[in-house]
C-alpha cells in the first residue's frame, strides 16, 4: 500500500487496514486476529491515534474505529506534499549557496572523480529529472540489466521522457537489441547511430554530464558536469542533431500495414539491416549463415524491385515493411 512514506510502520499499516474493512474492533480481536503481540498493537493504536486515523469508539470505550481514508491519509498527503515543498525550497536555497561559495569555473562546471562517485551522481541526475533525460550510449558502455535500472523505470513512472542514442557496435553485444525492444515497449525511445563522439546525459536541457577522459582513454573514472547555460545548450544542440539523423529502432512485432507480406525472418533482417549491421552481425544475431543473409537481402531486393541495399531502405519505407 505505501503506508510507509506517510510515516506509517508495518504494523500500524495492518492495523488500520483491519480497522477499516470490520469498521470496530477491541484490541483484543486484533491481537487474536493478526496474530501479532499486544504491546506491539498497542504502540500501532497510539500512533495511528495520534495520526488522526483512529479514534476510540463512542459507543464501546475499549473499541477503536477507523477514520474515512481519504479525510485520514488525505490529510496526511497533504501534510507530507507540504513538507516536500519545504524541502525543495531549501534545497534551492542550498544549491545557490553552493554556487555562491565556489568560484566562477565552478558555477560552469563540477569535477566528479572516480567511478563511484560518477555512478551516484548519474544515479542522482535521474532522480532529479522532472521532464526529460537524454543519453548517448556508447559501445562500450557497461551490460546493465533494466531491472537494476530503479532510478529509469521510476523517472519513467512519473513521466519523464527518456530518449537514447546508441552507438551502432553496441547492438553487437548478445542481447541488447531484445533488451532495448523491451525498454521501447516500456516507452523509452531509442534510436541507433554510428559512432557516438562521447557519452552523455543530458537532464532537463539544465545540467549535462560528459566524460572527464577523452575518447579512447577510461571514461569510467570521472565526468564533468556542466552547469551553465551555453554549455549545456551546446549539448543538447548536439544531441538533437544526432538524434535527427539516427535510425529508429522499433519494437520486434511493429510494422506498417504491408508488413504482412513479409516473414517474421525477412522483417529481422530487414530492420537490421536499417540499422547499418553487417551482413556478419545479421548472421549471428538472427542464427542463420551469412550466405542465408545475403540470400535474404537479394530476394528484399528483387521483390522491391531495386538495385542496392540503400534503394531496398527507401522501397521498404514506402512499401510499409518498415
Amino acid at each position: 500500500m505505501g503506508l510507509d512514506v506517510l510515516g506509517l510502520g508495518p504494523v500500524e499499516h495492518r492495523v488500520y487496514e483491519h480497522l477499516v474493512r470490520h469498521r470496530a474492533a477491541s484490541m483484543e480481536r486484533i491481537v487474536a486476529d493478526l496474530g501479532i503481540r499486544a504491546n506491539e498493537i498497542g504502540h500501532a493504536l497510539r500512533r495511528l491515534t495520534e495520526n488522526g486515523l483512529v479514534a476510540t469508539d463512542g459507543a464501546h470505550a475499549d473499541h477503536y474505529v477507523a477514520a474515512p481514508p481519504d479525510v485520514a491519509l488525505g490529510a496526511l498527503i497533504l501534510e507530507h506534499e507540504d513538507m516536500l515543498r519545504r524541502a525543495e525550497a531549501e534545497m534551492l536555497l542550498l544549491e545557490q549557496q553552493y554556487r555562491d561559495a565556489g568560484s566562477g569555473e565552478a558555477d560552469v562546471v563540477d569535477v566528479v572523480r572516480g567511478p563511484e562517485a560518477v555512478r551516484h551522481r548519474f544515479n542522482q541526475l535521474q532522480r532529479s529529472a522532472r521532464t526529460e533525460v537524454l543519453l548517448f550510449v556508447k559501445g562500450d558502455a557497461a551490460v546493465v540489466d533494466r531491472d537494476q535500472n530503479v532510478e529509469e523505470s521510476v523517472a519513467i513512472d512519473r513521466g519523464v521522457r527518456y530518449r537514447y542514442v546508441l552507438e551502432r557496435s553496441r547492438l553487437d553485444t548478445p542481447g541488447v537489441i531484445d533488451a532495448v525492444r523491451e525498454a521501447i515497449a516500456d516507452g523509452l525511445e531509442v534510436r541507433v547511430a554510428g559512432e557516438l563522439p562521447t557519452r552523455l546525459l543530458v537532464v532537463d536541457r539544465a545540467v549535462a554530464m560528459v566524460p572527464l577522459a577523452a575518447a579512447g582513454q577510461d571514461q569510467t573514472s570521472g565526468a564533468l558536469l556542466l552547469n551553465a547555460g551555453g554549455l549545456v545548450s551546446l549539448a543538447v544542440a548536439l544531441f538533437e542533431r544526432t538524434w535527427s539523423s539516427a535510425a529508429h529502432l522499433r519494437p520486434a512485432a511493429e510494422g506498417g500495414v504491408a508488413s504482412a507480406e513479409l516473414e517474421p525472418e525477412e522483417r529481422e533482417v530487414l530492420a537490421l539491416l536499417e540499422l547499418g549491421l553487417t551482413d556478419g552481425s545479421i548472421a549471428s544475431r538472427t542464427g542463420v549463415s551469412m550466405r542465408t543473409v545475403q540470400r535474404r537481402v537479394r530476394e528484399l531486393m528483387d521483390r522491391a524491385d531495386v538495385e542496392t541495399r540503400l534503394q531496398l531502405g527507401a522501397a521498404a519505407v514506402r512499401k510499409g515493411w518498415l
